[in-house]
Protein backbone atom coordinates (compact mmCIF):
# COMPACT_ATOMS: atom_id res chain seq x y z
CA UNK A 1 0.00 0.00 0.00
CA UNK A 2 1.36 2.95 -1.20
CA UNK A 3 1.39 5.90 1.41
CA UNK A 4 1.07 9.49 0.51
CA UNK A 5 2.13 12.77 2.21
CA UNK A 6 -0.01 15.83 2.38
CA UNK A 7 2.42 19.84 2.39
CA UNK A 8 1.43 20.06 5.78
CA UNK A 9 2.74 16.57 7.13
CA UNK A 10 5.78 17.14 5.25
CA UNK A 11 6.08 20.73 6.75
CA UNK A 12 5.95 19.10 10.12
CA UNK A 13 8.37 16.57 9.54
CA UNK A 14 11.04 19.36 8.26
CA UNK A 15 10.19 21.37 11.58
CA UNK A 16 10.81 18.92 13.64
CA UNK A 17 13.53 17.92 12.11
CA UNK A 18 15.20 21.62 12.53
CA UNK A 19 14.09 21.60 16.10
CA UNK A 20 15.92 17.86 16.79
CA UNK A 21 18.85 19.63 14.74
CA UNK A 22 19.02 22.84 16.74
CA UNK A 23 18.54 21.07 19.94
CA UNK A 24 21.07 18.58 19.48
CA UNK A 25 23.80 21.21 18.08
CA UNK A 26 22.76 24.62 19.81
CA UNK A 27 25.25 23.61 22.59
CA UNK A 28 28.30 22.60 20.31
CA UNK A 29 28.18 25.28 17.47
CA UNK A 30 27.10 28.10 20.44
CA UNK A 31 30.69 26.93 22.08
CA UNK A 32 32.45 26.66 18.92
CA UNK A 33 31.29 30.40 17.70
CA UNK A 34 31.85 32.49 21.44
CA UNK A 35 35.50 30.86 21.66
CA UNK A 36 36.20 33.13 18.43
CA UNK A 37 33.48 35.80 18.75
CA UNK A 38 34.43 38.05 22.17
CA UNK A 39 31.15 39.79 22.22
CA UNK A 40 28.63 37.85 23.70
CA UNK A 41 25.48 39.51 21.60
CA UNK A 42 27.60 39.55 18.56
CA UNK A 43 28.29 35.43 19.21
CA UNK A 44 24.74 34.91 19.66
CA UNK A 45 23.76 36.59 16.25
CA UNK A 46 25.73 34.42 14.51
CA UNK A 47 24.28 31.46 15.98
CA UNK A 48 21.07 32.93 14.84
CA UNK A 49 22.15 33.74 11.65
CA UNK A 50 23.73 29.98 11.42
CA UNK A 51 19.91 28.42 12.81
CA UNK A 52 18.41 30.55 9.96
CA UNK A 53 20.21 29.76 7.34
CA UNK A 54 19.21 25.76 8.39
CA UNK A 55 15.19 26.69 8.20
CA UNK A 56 16.36 28.08 4.32
CA UNK A 57 17.89 25.34 3.66
CA UNK A 58 15.74 22.72 4.79
CA UNK A 59 13.33 24.08 2.21
CA UNK A 60 15.75 23.73 -0.89
CA UNK A 61 14.78 20.49 -2.47
CA UNK A 62 18.54 19.09 -1.74
CA UNK A 63 18.63 17.91 1.52
CA UNK A 64 21.68 18.39 3.88
CA UNK A 65 24.17 15.36 3.75
CA UNK A 66 26.31 16.23 6.93
CA UNK A 67 24.52 18.34 9.28
CA UNK A 68 26.58 18.71 11.94
CA UNK A 69 29.45 19.67 9.85
CA UNK A 70 27.74 21.84 7.19
CA UNK A 71 26.62 24.02 10.51
CA UNK A 72 30.18 24.59 11.67
CA UNK A 73 31.05 25.29 7.99
CA UNK A 74 28.52 28.04 8.02
CA UNK A 75 29.30 28.94 11.29
CA UNK A 76 33.06 29.77 10.13
CA UNK A 77 31.83 31.39 7.38
CA UNK A 78 29.70 34.03 9.30
CA UNK A 79 32.48 34.40 12.01
CA UNK A 80 35.10 35.67 9.43
CA UNK A 81 32.12 37.60 7.05
CA UNK A 82 31.98 39.48 10.41
CA UNK A 83 35.70 39.71 11.16
CA UNK A 84 36.27 41.45 7.43
CA UNK A 85 33.73 43.65 7.42
CA UNK A 86 34.89 45.38 10.82
CA UNK A 87 38.62 45.11 9.05
CA UNK A 88 38.24 45.56 4.87
CA UNK A 89 41.50 46.25 3.95
CA UNK A 90 43.52 45.04 0.73
CA UNK A 91 46.27 42.68 1.51
CA UNK A 92 49.80 44.60 1.35
CA UNK A 93 51.97 44.07 -2.05
CA UNK A 94 55.66 43.88 -1.53
CA UNK A 95 57.34 47.08 -2.06
CA UNK A 96 60.65 48.29 -3.64
CA UNK A 97 62.83 49.12 -1.16
CA UNK A 98 61.68 47.27 1.67
CA UNK A 99 63.40 44.46 1.34
CA UNK A 100 64.08 43.83 5.22
CA UNK A 101 60.67 44.14 6.14
CA UNK A 102 58.51 41.33 6.88
CA UNK A 103 55.46 41.21 4.77
CA UNK A 104 53.47 38.18 6.88
CA UNK A 105 53.53 40.87 9.43
CA UNK A 106 51.13 43.47 7.70
CA UNK A 107 49.08 40.88 6.30
CA UNK A 108 48.44 38.22 9.21
CA UNK A 109 45.37 39.41 11.79
CA UNK A 110 47.08 39.99 15.40
CA UNK A 111 46.44 37.68 17.50
CA UNK A 112 46.12 40.11 20.25
CA UNK A 113 42.88 41.80 18.70
CA UNK A 114 41.44 39.01 20.04
CA UNK A 115 39.65 35.70 19.29
CA UNK A 116 38.23 36.66 16.04
CA UNK A 117 41.33 37.93 14.65
CA UNK A 118 43.01 35.08 16.21
CA UNK A 119 40.66 32.50 14.64
CA UNK A 120 41.05 34.56 11.42
CA UNK A 121 45.04 34.13 11.67
CA UNK A 122 44.52 30.65 11.93
CA UNK A 123 42.65 30.06 8.96
CA UNK A 124 44.57 32.23 6.64
CA UNK A 125 47.71 30.22 8.31
CA UNK A 126 46.37 27.12 7.25
CA UNK A 127 46.00 28.68 3.26
CA UNK A 128 49.67 30.17 3.38
CA UNK A 129 51.31 26.58 4.10
CA UNK A 130 49.24 25.12 1.80
CA UNK A 131 50.19 28.09 -1.05
CA UNK A 132 53.85 27.37 -0.06
CA UNK A 133 53.56 23.95 -0.90
CA UNK A 134 52.56 25.04 -4.61
CA UNK A 135 55.44 27.09 -4.98
CA UNK A 136 59.02 26.36 -6.29
CA UNK A 137 61.53 25.06 -4.06
CA UNK A 138 63.96 28.27 -4.75
CA UNK A 139 60.77 30.65 -4.22
CA UNK A 140 59.73 28.75 -1.28
CA UNK A 141 63.37 28.76 0.23
CA UNK A 142 63.35 32.41 0.06
CA UNK A 143 59.95 33.19 1.66
CA UNK A 144 60.65 31.11 4.15
CA UNK A 145 64.31 31.72 5.09
CA UNK A 146 63.31 35.31 5.26
CA UNK A 147 59.43 36.00 6.84
CA UNK A 148 59.50 32.91 8.95
CA UNK A 149 62.95 32.60 9.75
CA UNK A 150 63.97 35.97 10.08
CA UNK A 151 66.93 35.91 7.71
CA UNK A 152 68.02 39.15 6.47
CA UNK A 153 68.80 38.75 2.43
CA UNK A 154 72.56 39.84 3.11
CA UNK A 155 72.79 36.39 5.54
CA UNK A 156 70.75 34.56 3.10
CA UNK A 157 73.03 35.48 0.36
CA UNK A 158 76.25 34.63 2.05
CA UNK A 159 74.87 31.16 3.22
CA UNK A 160 73.47 29.93 -0.85
CA UNK A 161 75.80 32.23 -2.50
CA UNK A 162 73.05 33.63 -4.34
CA UNK A 163 72.93 37.11 -5.31
CA UNK A 164 70.67 39.39 -2.79
CA UNK A 165 68.74 40.42 -6.02
CA UNK A 166 67.85 37.11 -7.03
CA UNK A 167 66.86 36.17 -3.56
CA UNK A 168 64.19 39.35 -3.66
CA UNK A 169 62.86 38.41 -7.02
CA UNK A 170 62.36 34.96 -5.75
CA UNK A 171 60.65 36.16 -2.65
CA UNK A 172 58.85 38.42 -4.64
CA UNK A 173 57.59 35.82 -6.61
CA UNK A 174 56.39 33.71 -3.99
CA UNK A 175 54.86 36.90 -2.22
CA UNK A 176 52.84 37.88 -5.30
CA UNK A 177 51.74 34.23 -5.89
CA UNK A 178 50.64 34.05 -1.70
CA UNK A 179 48.73 37.76 -1.85
CA UNK A 180 46.53 36.09 -5.01
CA UNK A 181 45.90 33.18 -2.64
CA UNK A 182 45.09 34.95 0.23
CA UNK A 183 42.79 37.65 -0.82
CA UNK A 184 41.13 34.72 -2.61
CA UNK A 185 40.19 33.53 0.83
CA UNK A 186 39.36 36.42 2.15
CA UNK A 187 37.18 37.68 -0.82
CA UNK A 188 35.31 34.61 -0.54
CA UNK A 189 33.99 35.54 2.41
CA UNK A 190 32.69 38.76 1.69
Amino acid sequence: METTHNPHELMTDQDNHITETVRRERGRLGSFIRKRVADASEAEDILQDVFYELVEAYRLPEPIEQVGAWLFRVARNRIIDRFRKKKEVALPDLEEGSEDEAWLDKVLPSSDEGPEAAYARNVMLEELYEALDELPEEQRDAFIGHEIEGLSFKEMSAATGLGVNTLLARKRYAVLHLRTRLQDLLDEFN
